[in-house]
C-alpha cells in the first residue's frame, strides 16, 4: 500500500524519452547486438569475484604474515565494492541476462556479500528508481541523520562539518548494511512511499539463512582457523568493510547529492512539474566518463544517467549509449549533468554537503 502518492506529468514525455529509445534500440539492432552482458562483461564478473573468494582461500590457508593478510583484507574489500557494482547490481536489476533465473542466480552475489538482494530491489530498484531526489520518499538521500543531504531535511548543528563527517560515516555503510540495515527495513511499518509492507515469509526465512551463511565464513570459520588473535581478525574484518564502504558509499552519492541535479518538490497534490525522463535527467548526473577504468570497475555507475533510463540494460554498454543520450537531451532541451572526472564529481559532493550543512536562515515573520 502507497503511503505517499507521488504522481508525475504524463504530457512531454513522448518527444524526449521517444526518440531516445528508438535511437537506442536502432544502435543494438544495427550492430547485432544483445543488450545484456556480453563476454567482457562475463569475464569481470569472473575477475572480480575471483579477486575476493580467492583471497578468502588464500588467507584461510595462514601462508601469509599478519601484514600480508592485511594487505589482503584490502584487496578484498575493493573486490567486494567491484561486485556490487559491476556484478549485483545489475543482476538484480534484470539486466545480466534475459533469463530471469540466471539473473536470480548471479542475484545471490549480493547475498553472499553479506547485504540482501530482495530488500535492495525494493529500496533501490523501486523507490530510489521512481522517486529519485524526492526529499521524504527516496531513501538513499536520508541515509543518516548525521548527514544532511537535501536542503529539506531537518538541520542540526553537527551538519555544520558534514562535508568532512560524510566520508568517514561512509566508510561505516557496508557495516552497517550487514549488521543492521536489512533488518531495519524489514521491520519498517514504513518503507519510502509504502504504508504498512508486508514482505513474504520465504524472504524473511532467506534473509536469515543467507546472513547466516555471510556470519559463518566471514566470522566464524576465520575465528576457527586462523593463526592470529582475536584483535587481528577484527582489523583485518575492519580493513575489508571499511574498504568496501568508503569506495560504495562515496560512489552511490557522485550521481545524485552534486552540484546540478534538483530536488524537486511536489505540488499539494502530490504532482511533480516534470514527466519520469525528465524528472531523472534533472535529478541525476553522470561522471567520468571518458575514464575506461573506472567504468569497468564501476559497473557503469558512473553513466548513472543511462542507467535511470535504461536500468534493464546492461552496464557494459553504457558508454556507447552516452553520446545519443547527449545528443538527443541537446535537441530536446533537457538538461544532461556530468562531472568531467571522478576528482571533480568528489569535489562537487564535498561542495553540496558544505552547502546543505550550513545553518537555515531564518524566515522573518510578518508583523
Amino acid at each position: 500500500m502507497l503511503a505517499t502518492q507521488v504522481k508525475f506529468q504524463s504530457r512531454a514525455s513522448t518527444a524526449f524519452m521517444d526518440e531516445l529509445k528508438d535511437r537506442v534500440d536502432a544502435y543494438f539492432a544495427s550492430r547485432h547486438l544483445s543488450p545484456k552482458a556480453n563476454f567482457s562483461m562475463v569475464i569481470k564478473s569472473v575477475i572480480l569475484l575471483s579477486a575476493y573468494f580467492g583471497g578468502y582461500a588464500l588467507l584461510l590457508t595462514n601462508w601469509l604474515t599478519p601484514w600480508a593478510m592485511l594487505g589482503v583484507a584490502f584487496l578484498m574489500g575493493v573486490a567486494m565494492a567491484g561486485i556490487g557494482f559491476a556484478v549485483s547490481h545489475d543482476a538484480l536489476h534484470g539486466a545480466y541476462s534475459s533469463d530471469p533465473r540466471i539473473n536470480k542466480a548471479i542475484g545471490y552475489t549480493f547475498d553472499l556479500l553479506g547485504a540482501n538482494g530482495y530488500m535492495w530491489k525494493i529500496t533501490h530498484n523501486v523507490i530510489h528508481h521512481t522517486y529519485t531526489n524526492i526529499q521524504g520518499v527516496d531513501e538513499d538521500i536520508a541515509v543518516s541523520p548525521l548527514i544532511r543531504m537535501s536542503p529539506r531535511s531537518d538541520w542540526h548543528p553537527i551538519h555544520r562539518i558534514q562535508q568532512y563527517l560524510a566520508f568517514a560515516l561512509y566508510s561505516f555503510s557496508t557495516l552497517f548494511w550487514v549488521f543492521v540495515k536489512d533488518y531495519k527495513y524489514f521491520l519498517a511499518t514504513n518503507l519510502g512511499p509504502y504504508a504498512n509492507k508486508k514482505h513474504p515469509k520465504s524472504e524473511i526465512v532467506s534473509l536469515l539463512i543467507t546472513k547466516a551463511v555471510y556470519y559463518s565464513y566471514t566470522i566464524v570459520i576465520p575465528l576457527l582457523v586462523l593463526h592470529v588473535t582475536w584483535w587481528q581478525f577484527v582489523i583485518g574484518f575492519l580493513a575489508l568493510h571499511l574498504t568496501a564502504g568508503l569506495i560504495l558509499g562515496v560512489v552511490f552519492q557522485l550521481a545524485h547529492v552534486v552540484e546540478g541535479p534538483q530536488q524537486p518538490v511536489c505540488d499539494c497534490n502530490g504532482m511533480i512539474e516534470s514527466c519520469w525522463p525528465v524528472h531523472q535527467m534533472l535529478t541525476t548526473a553522470d561522471f567520468a566518463t571518458h575514464n575506461r577504468l573506472l567504468s569497468w570497475y564501476v559497473g557503469g555507475l558512473n553513466f548513472q544517467v543511462e542507467h535511470h533510463l535504461f536500468p534493464k540494460i546492461c552496464s557494459v554498454h553504457y558508454p556507447a549509449l552516452n553520446p545519443i543520450l547527449r545528443e538527443v537531451a541537446a535537441k530536446h532541451g533537457v538538461p544532461y549533468y556530468s562531472n568531467p572526472t571522478l576528482w571533480s564529481a568528489i569535489h562537487s559532493h564535498y561542495e553540496t554537503l558544505k552547502e546543505f550543512g550550513r545553518a537555515p536562515k531564518a524566515v522573518p515573520i510578518a508583523a
